[in-house]
């Protein structure tokens, strides 16, 4: 019986305010507050309250029938609690269903265990104990920042006592496999959930889109695609940012429409169902090896890092902040410690890429800096502030 598992990402980064050479040593407040709420509540009125409240409805409807897994980043759930308390309790009343799953990530969304083992771990811990907060879950599944995954990551992983991790599904490791089961590391001590990412993009990024042949996307349309599956997979697995729903993709374009009547269509087959990621990793077993040595992520067309380090002026600022580790944390104050690490956020990096075409225009559509350069700058601005503050011993 195929299982059709979702998995939404949410994330909102602590962005920086403007920072020119002028506030270093003077300015030791870097949150751009005004511009993170701005967005929160332009992202809440269109995306989460609306998907939340519509998800809820599906859940209700079906009775337990439809199921969900969420990874919300640290970072946004504290600009929840600080801004929308309302949005946070949407997302409480979902995981009271027991249809709701949610994922473990790296509290800041960072690229840490790229750098710092310790601070991955760190991180890790962090976002499991908020989700244990406000959502009375112990996640048993990880999501890496961005999907970035390869056979070290996912060891890792499982040493931390993690049964599954979410990744991209790669056509160049799978070759003639299909991304529709569950495989494993070639280590073999923890389950890989990988991404169908045509299908997934069908709905995340091409909904909307006129020139594509397949557009409108109907729900009846999708799920007979998902059925055609039936056969050739075990778990269907769609992942994507939550703001597709109604930030991405307007609301104009029907995509709210198509989510309220896909899991009717879906269900109209009698051998197929939803199932959380745990769900899918405790009733499938691994069909093989998912073999990856190379970095990957979910990112841009390259399925790589180069979003978040292809440039020089990505790997100097990485590179910087993470230099200050030691520093900021043998200081024990709680206020810098964060602060450094809301500067670990993969954002602040993002906005620096500097390719073209389609996947520069989707990096300018993120970003709120004019330039990349501009965002190197100022986020080097502030790094040069916060290296000030531990060289004199301000307190903060």
């Amino acid at each position: 019986m195929p299982s059709v598992c979702f998995y939404f990402q949410v994330h909102q980064p602590f962005r920086i305010k403007p920072f020119d050479c002028f506030k270093i040593g003077n300015d030791h407040h870097y949150e751009d507050e005004a511009k993170n709420r701005e967005i929160l509540d332009r992202v809440s009125a269109k995306c989460y309250l609306p998907a939340n409240k519509a998800l809820l409805q599906l859940i209700e409807k079906n009775k337990g029938n439809f199921k969900i897994a969420y990874s919300i980043s640290g970072v946004a759930i504290e600009q929840f609690e600080k801004y929308r308390p309302d949005v946070l309790k949407s997302f409480q009343q979902l995981a009271d269903t027991g249809c709701v799953e949610f994922l473990s990530e790296t509290y800041y969304h960072s690229l840490s265990f790229l750098y710092s083992k310790d601070e991955f771990v760190r991180q890790v811990d962090l976002h499991k104990a908020k989700i244990k907060e406000h959502f009375n879950q112990v996640p048993t599944i990880f999501r890496n920042t961005e999907l970035i995954y390869n056979n070290e990551i996912a060891n890792y992983v499982a040493g931390l006592g993690y049964k599954g991790i979410i990744c991209e599904g790669l056509d160049h490791v799978l070759g003639y496999r299909s991304p529709n089961f569950v495989y494993n590391p070639p280590s073999g001590h923890i389950k890989c959930l990988l991404k169908n990412y045509k299908l997934s993009d069908d709905i995340a990024f091409r909904f909307s889109n006129k020139a594509w042949s397949d557009w409108p996307l109907t729900a009846p349309k999708f799920a007979s695609w998902v059925h055609q599956t039936a056969g050739n997979g075990e778990t269907i697995n769609l992942f994507m940012d939550y703001e597709t729903f109604g930030e991405h993709q307007w609301p104009e374009t029907g995509i709210f429409e198509f989510l309220k009547q896909l899991p009717r269509e879906i269900l109209k087959h009698p051998d197929f169902n939803f199932k959380t990621p745990s769900e899918v990793i405790t009733t499938y077993s691994s069909k093989g090896e998912y073999d990856v040595h190379s970095l990957s992520s979910w990112a841009d067309l390259e399925r790589d890092l180069s979003a978040w380090l292809g440039n020089s002026l990505q790997h100097d600022a990485m590179e910087r902040i993470y230099s200050l580790e030691k520093s900021v944390k043998e200081t024990e104050n709680q206020r810098l410690i964060s602060d450094w690490a809301k500067l670990t956020t993969s954002d602040h990096f993002y906005y620096m890429c500097t390719k073209y075409w389609n996947d520069g225009d989707v990096h300018k559509y993120f970003s709120h800096y004019n330039t990349p350069y501009d965002a190197y700058i100022n986020f080097m601005n502030v790094v040069t502030d916060l290296e000030h503050v531990l060289e004199e011993k301000i307190m903060v």
